[in-house]
């Protein structure tokens, strides 16, 4: 998942991340390494919240075709 890459690209912290997703930063942070998974329903909110498509966030495609 691209999760880190995007978050750092547009200059968002974890925290603020979490803060926004009214998660724990420990959460945003866990997501990133891979050391859990979010469901479906966080990973549109994901999405939403960075404005990518869910492709470009899990990787499917290189092309973020967001709209």
């Amino acid at each position: 998942m691209r999760l880190s890459e995007i978050r750092k690209k547009k200059r968002i912290s974890q925290l603020k991340m979490a803060l926004d997703l009214n998660v724990s930063q420990n959460t945003i942070s866990r997501y990133e390494t891979g050391d859990r998974e979010p469901d479906l329903s966080m990973l549109v909110r994901l999405a939403d919240y960075l404005q990518v498509s869910l492709d470009y966030l899990l990787e499917r495609t290189s092309e973020n075709n967001w709209k």
